[in-house]
């Protein structure tokens, strides 16, 4: 371990003469080192433009869900206030069943329950929209976001591979891929 050190701290003290080595002063460094560096820093700053690119197309998302969910919110206040009316339906109902309890007690009564059932399954239905909702704009985000690290990842690969490839290993690998196809219709005729 200690010889390891020893080596990067011996990076600094290479004596300048007749040999290539890192110079720490700025001022004293000239313009080739300067675009040398700067031109390292730009070919490896790419990749943070592409994540910031993908941490803008998650805030959308994020921003489009909560979009969702307020409007859900809304549309639940809505169903409470129809739920305050039919509370207050309710009340008034309550108060004719009092003056006509002679008269038609029990049908007042299923009036009564149908109205609340019709108000409970409304309720139940803008929650289950809310919550489907919901769920279809996460699918939606998390399938935009695995087709763009799919695409980022398959140009990473290109890139390489084309980068990697020259025309000897090329013409071998086609080739081999002849060979190959050459095998199998053998074997399949």
């Amino acid at each position: 371990m200690k010889n390891v050190t020893d080596s990067f701290v011996s990076l600094g003290h290479w004596p300048s003469a007749g040999s290539f080595g890192f110079n720490t002063d700025i001022l004293a460094t000239n313009p080739i080192n300067l675009s040398v560096v700067l031109g390292v820093l730009i070919f490896f700053g790419k990749g943070v433009y592409n994540l910031l690119s993908l941490s803008d197309l998650l805030d959308n998302r994020k921003q489009r869900i909560l979009n969702t969910i307020r409007n859900s919110e809304e549309l639940r206040g809505g169903a409470i206030e129809q739920l305050e009316k039919a509370r207050a339906r309710l009340r008034k109902v309550e108060m004719e069943a009092e003056q006509f309890r002679v008269n038609g007690y029990s049908e007042i009564e299923q009036e009564k329950l149908n109205l609340i059932n019709s108000t409970y399954k409304t309720l139940e239905q803008l929650e289950n929209y809310k919550n489907e909702t919901i769920h279809f704009e996460q699918q939606r985000a998390i399938n935009q976001v695995r087709q763009r690290v799919f695409q980022q990842a398959l140009q990473g690969a290109l890139g390489t591979l084309n980068s990697c490839l020259n025309n000897e290993l090329h013409l071998r690998t086609i080739s081999a891929n002849i060979g190959m196809f050459g095998a199998m219709k053998e074997i399949t005729d």
